[in-house]
């Protein structure tokens, strides 16, 4: 077994990674060693010359973006300290190697107006229709990512208390509630994929979200279904299932809803991670300040009436 193969279980076992980034962390580290044209093994990393690691940094810093960059040094330095802790390598060639700052983008989400045209979209009367709103409701009720909307058992429901268990990153279970109106929703789906199993359909019965086949739904089937509802009601921009979580955050926040509350309903590890929100509303503020104060635009705003006489 190979040293990448060996990182990819200790990742796995260890670490409890997702498929997803271990996958993206395994992938780096091999181009990696392909760019140098070595194979992964401790031969290669013995006689790692610090002018191969130059080399390697003034290519990557020069190709890709600053996120890119970000995301390639964190797999190296990772594998790195995994080889320095198991005694295959004297030091951690990345160690302290940063990559240049990434410019802030603030999250895209919908106004509410927008968003209950989206919701209104789906037809109400078959099955495909009622999932769909069901899905797209479930989406923005409760902040959930679509890969964990997707993986969601009929069993992680509780209507009653109108609560979902979900299963987050790294495997951390989180409870999420969903509102009234999803429920009516989801309970309309409920009933329509009741009747599509009696039909004979086979398929993972134990998935809540089913497609035409009786599988479970996929993160791209759910994207492509949002994307032709999007043009149905033709919003200006193209929307992806991350777009509503996003849009759940900020109307939330809008809405007086606690950061560390919205932190927690998200599975954001980090309170920074959910602050960005923060200057999505502040943006929105000054923008409806601007237009509304009188004396928000300096000589332009309106002057006070004099009196006469």
């Amino acid at each position: 077994m190979d040293l990448i193969a060996q990182f990819a279980r200790y990742l796995g076992v260890e670490k409890g990674f997702s498929h997803h980034t271990l996958r993206g962390y395994t992938r780096n580290v091999s181009e990696f060693f392909d760019n140098l044209e070595v194979q992964p093994d401790e031969k290669a990393v013995a006689s790692l010359d610090r002018s191969l690691v130059d080399n390697y940094l003034s290519t990557l810093f020069l190709r890709n973006s600053p996120a890119t960059i970000g995301r390639k040094l964190a797999a190296l330095r990772s594998f790195f300290k995994w080889l320095v802790r198991r005694g295959i390598a004297a030091a951690n060639p990345f160690e302290g190697i940063s990559a240049p700052k990434n410019k802030k983008r603030l999250p895209k989400f919908l106004l509410l107006e927008e968003m209950l045209l989206l919701l209104e979209a789906p037809p109400d009367g078959d099955f495909s229709g009622s999932r769909d709103r069901a899905i797209l409701e479930m989406l923005y009720a409760g902040g959930i990512r679509v890969s964990e909307l997707v993986s969601l058992d009929a069993g992680s429901v509780s209507r009653d208390e109108q609560l979902l268990r979900v299963l987050g990153k790294g495997g951390k279970e989180r409870v999420v509630p969903f509102g009234s109106e999803a429920r009516r929703s989801l309970d309309r789906y409920l009933m329509k994929r009741g009747e599509f199993l009696r039909q004979g359909k086979k398929g993972e019965t134990d998935a809540l979200f089913l497609n035409r086949f009786g599988a479970r739904m996929t993160a791209r089937s759910v994207a492509r279904m949002i994307d032709k509802y999007v043009l149905k009601v033709a919003l200006s921009r193209s929307i992806s299932p991350h777009v509503l979580r996003h849009t759940f955050a900020t109307h939330m926040l809008d809405g007086g809803a606690d950061l560390r509350d919205i932190q927690e309903l998200l599975g954001h590890s980090k309170l920074s991670t959910t602050q960005k929100y923060t200057h999505v509303s502040i943006d929105r503020l000054m923008e409806v300040y601007d237009k509304a104060h009188p004396r928000a635009r300096g000589s332009e705003g309106l002057q006070p009436r004099r009196s006469e006489g």
